[in-house]
């Protein structure tokens, strides 16, 4: 059985962790939304510079890591308190290694995210993005009280269309009340 894993605020030299591990969700996860040749390219590189520069300047943005107990990186989540008017904060980011998925993992690391939501946010309200083909992610935060507001088109990684496989969908999910989504707190 694996070890309870620790919860941490990130710090700037977690970024490499962190870009790995998106890196690896997203070669994943995005098939079928994002092009191969995008996503079997270098994009650590770029999510290198993402969250080097994120973890540096959070500038009121928050990212919590799950770790098992000697350090190793297990998932991350990164929030955006009041990031948009009517919808609330933004869970940004929350991605989970492959081996721990459906470990309870993803939902200690989206009701802490929503805890920070409920204690640092104007407004009560949280959502996310998820890619349409992401199913089984739907189901998950489904699972959670998440419920579809809006589908629209997904923006191409760096404004660039040739990123994108086809015309692919978002949706937006969103819990109206962060602080009772963060009640679902398990461990």
């Amino acid at each position: 059985m694996p070890a309870t894993p620790q919860f941490r605020p990130a710090r700037p030299e977690d970024a490499e962790q962190v870009a790995l591990l998106h890196t690896d969700s997203w070669r994943r996860h995005y098939r079928g939304a994002y092009a191969d040749a995008y996503l079997d390219g270098d994009i650590l590189s770029d999510r290198r510079t993402v969250w080097s520069a994120r973890l540096a300047a959070p500038a009121g943005t928050v990212t919590l890591l799950a770790e098992d107990p000697p350090g190793s990186l297990l998932g991350f989540v990164h929030l955006v308190p009041d990031e948009d008017a009517v919808h609330g904060s933004l869970v940004d980011n929350l991605h989970v290694v492959h081996g721990r998925h459906r470990s309870g993992l993803g939902r200690a690391l989206l009701t802490r995210a929503a805890a920070a939501a409920a204690e640092r946010a104007a407004g009560p309200a949280l959502y996310l993005w998820v890619l349409e083909p992401n199913i089984a992610a739907q189901a998950f935060y489904r699972s959670l009280g998440g419920r579809v507001a809006e589908r629209v088109a997904v923006s191409p990684p760096g404004g660039v269309p040739g990123r994108l496989a086809g015309t692919p969908y978002k949706l937006r999910l969103v819990w109206p009340d962060a602080a009772a989504l963060a009640a679902q707190r398990l461990t």
